[in-house]
């Protein structure tokens, strides 16, 4: 293992975001934290090495920051069971927000010239893309930023999947400050995200669901079979 690895988590103070900082900082990597929280904790042993604050509308002020990671992991998110954000507020930061980083991060690994190893981006979109939430506004939201990913997945060209992997991770419930009656624990996901992580697969799901096993694979390959198409279609009205 590369003992210099750098991992930067969004959401780093949340539920997941801790569990995940436990779990990788104790596999000796360092943890980048970035956090809506202008003081956040600095003492704990779920807590990173650093802590970035960050604002959604000033996330191109991250781009010298993304520099230094290797492996950007999106977890940041909002789930309102009272309905008071508005939409726009939901997809600002459950989606919208997590495009730019992405956007950023791609930009500076695609330009790297040199590449020893591929630099990472795995995006916690959650089972509400397509699976009932009982949240119309965050299933939206969620929708948005895995269609988004499965896009991005598909139109990444063969030379520049040798310098960016993406992954999306797809969690079900688990208990949280957002969720208290979650099935799974922080705990258990980010041992099951850190263990998949290590395989090539695209998509990482963890859920008691057993459907969220079958959709996303078959809603992934419906989506690769289409974009495969447009790009053979749109390469013929070039030639």
């Amino acid at each position: 293992m590369n003992l210099k690895k750098t991992i930067g988590i969004t959401g780093a103070g949340g539920a997941l975001g801790r569990a995940l900082t436990k779990i990788y900082s104790s596999n000796k990597y360092k943890i980048i934290g970035f956090t809506h929280n202008k003081n956040p904790q600095r003492i704990g042993d779920d807590l990173p090495d650093e802590w970035i604050y960050w604002e959604c509308g000033k996330e191109y002020l991250l781009k010298d920051k993304l520099k230094e990671i290797d492996i950007l992991i999106l977890n940041h998110g909002i789930y309102d069971s009272n309905f008071t954000y508005p939409l726009e507020k939901s997809l600002e930061i459950n989606a919208i927000s997590k495009i730019k980083i992405f956007d950023l991060f791609e930009e500076i690994c695609l330009d790297t010239k040199d590449v020893i190893a591929p630099k990472e981006i795995w995006i916690n979109t959650s089972e509400a893309e397509i699976l009932p939430a009982l949240n119309p506004l965050y299933e939206i939201s969620k929708s948005l930023i895995g269609q988004t990913v499965t896009f991005k997945k598909n139109f990444l060209a063969r030379n520049e999947s040798k310098k960016l992997v993406i992954k999306k991770i797809i969690i079900g419930p688990f208990k949280s400050e957002l969720n208290p009656i979650g099935i799974m624990t922080p705990k258990l996901v980010a041992q099951l995200i850190y263990l998949i992580s290590k395989t090539n697969l695209y998509l990482i799901i963890i859920s008691p669901n057993p459907l969220s096993y079958l959709l996303f694979p078959i809603k992934e390959l419906y989506y690769f079979i289409y974009y495969f198409i447009l790009k053979i279609f749109k390469r013929n009205l070039v030639n």
